[in-house]
């Protein structure tokens, strides 16, 4: 997992407040795209992305001040990581295609797991689903 967190601490560097503004802009098309990922072995990957997804438009949108620009831009990363039909692993393959996606997923919500989980429980969100613990 150590080289995933390296990998996601790169990309999210590399998150500017431009970019953040256009995945955000882009925001309703990527609900509706990651709403019907088909991942059976990844059961919690649709509903960690959707969780992703809120605090990345919450922040943009400055409804909660309380989200740092370092979790928002990590959030971003992952949201774009998911969204690339190139990615490390192809999503198409049936066995293993999700297994990047949810690792960088998961690397996020752990990197970031106090901020997610004050996240959530200010927003009345079940921590427990979302999280990666069962």
């Amino acid at each position: 997992m150590a080289e995933i967190a390296k990998f996601v601490h790169r990309g999210a560097s590399q998150i500017t407040p431009k970019i953040l503004s256009g995945v955000h802009r882009k925001l309703p098309m990527l609900k509706i795209e990651f709403a019907q990922i088909q991942a059976p072995k990844y059961p919690h990957l649709v509903e960690q992305l959707e969780f992703l997804a809120n605090l990345v438009e919450d922040f943009a949108d400055n409804a909660d001040q309380d989200i740092p620009y370092a979790t928002a831009a990590a959030a971003t990363f992952a949201l774009i990581y998911a969204h690339r039909q190139t990615d490390l692993i192809p999503d198409h393959n049936e066995e293993f295609g999700w297994s990047d996606d949810s690792g960088v997923v998961r690397a996020v919500l752990i990197e970031h797991e106090k901020v997610l989980g004050d996240y959530a429980k200010r927003h009345g969100l079940n921590w427990s689903r979302v999280t990666i613990k069962p």
